[in-house]
């Protein structure tokens, strides 16, 4: 890369929910680089062992960045990551790091990337529409009748996640249109320069520490971490509750249905589904360099030689 650039470096992390993001980030990137959370569920507050969100010493080892900026009863948008991510690597640039976006949210990277789609502002007909078929339906249906009008974005929202589930029915009702249809620029937004690392291992491996990991939740407080929210006044359709490991919960502690085991099987079975779909949406990425997790050490020394170019010693 050439000195003369005066793009700003930047590096993607990305990669299916259980790959082991957060432990590489932690082995590789301290003293040189730091991380800005990718993640639409650990940007709240007291949402920490459903979204696997790195302990206080890792929080450090790199220092991350849009942990814990909002409480699950606010909303969080892609347009207010793209704003908060854009100030964070001014941030961590005028520091001379470098920047590192990592998570798993690919809509995220996707539109940090490319930039925001120009969609339709929110007409309250049609959202208020979106919400009585939700309520009528219930997610499964309306999951399937979005799927009929509009697969990309149903294949790219995680269960449970009925704001973006809403929001997608809402563009379809109103403009006859599908959300995806609104196309974000086909070339990346000026101004980056961006290596982007992809990281995945093997489908067994990979589903085999999903399951651990949701065991692993459970252990280590999951169930009791929810209830404390409900105490606190959340509920299903709190924003920061909408996604996979908390929105499982509700049928059971909620309405009495289910139990337990039902709700871990539930989180393993819809964490397994969104890994899928994660990484059927990270290859569609341009440029991507694909590596196991225990290969990124390697990787990061790569890559911290490319970001001098930028901010030589």
């Amino acid at each position: 890369m050439s000195t003369a650039s005066k793009n700003k470096p930047v590096a993607f992390l990305f990669g299916p929910t259980g790959v082991g993001k957060t432990v590489a980030a932690a082995e590789s990137f301290d003293q040189w680089a730091e991380i800005v959370v990718v993640d639409s569920v650990q940007v709240y507050r007291g949402l920490d062992i459903g979204s696997a969100k790195p302990d206080a010493y890792a929080r450090q080892h790199p220092r991350h960045h849009l942990l814990d900026i909002r409480t699950p009863g606010e909303p969080f948008d892609v347009g207010e990551f793209v704003t908060e991510a854009d100030r964070c690597v001014d941030d961590i640039l005028a520091r001379g790091k470098l920047p590192v976006l990592s998570g798993g949210t690919a809509f995220y990277f996707s539109n940090f990337l490319f930039g925001l789609p120009a969609t339709p502002l929110a007409v309250p007909q049609y959202r208020l529409q979106a919400q009585k078929d939700w309520e009528a339906w219930g997610e499964s249906r309306f999951r399937e009748a979005l799927e009929g009008v509009d697969p990309v974005s149903a294949s790219r929202i995680q269960a449970g996640d009925r704001y973006r589930l809403c929001r997608a029915w809402e563009v379809w009702l109103q403009t006859g249109r599908p959300l995806s249809w609104y196309l974000r620029p086909g070339v990346p937004r000026p101004g980056y320069e961006v290596r982007l690392l992809g990281l995945d291992r093997p489908r067994p491996e990979l589903y085999s520490r999903i399951e651990a990991r949701v065991d692993a939740m459970f252990e280590q407080g999951l169930e009791e971490e929810v209830r404390a929210l409900l105490r606190n006044g959340y509920h299903a359709q709190s924003p920061g509750l909408q996604g996979i490991g908390y929105s499982e919960f509700f049928p059971w502690l909620v309405d009495g249905e289910g139990d337990r085991e039902q709700v871990r099987r539930s989180i393993a079975l819809h964490s397994r589904r969104y890994a899928k779909r994660q990484l059927t949406f990270f290859r569609s990425l341009p440029g991507v360099e694909w590596h196991h997790p225990d290969r990124l050490g390697t990787v990061a020394a790569d890559l911290k030689r490319w970001s001098l170019t930028f901010h030589p010693e």
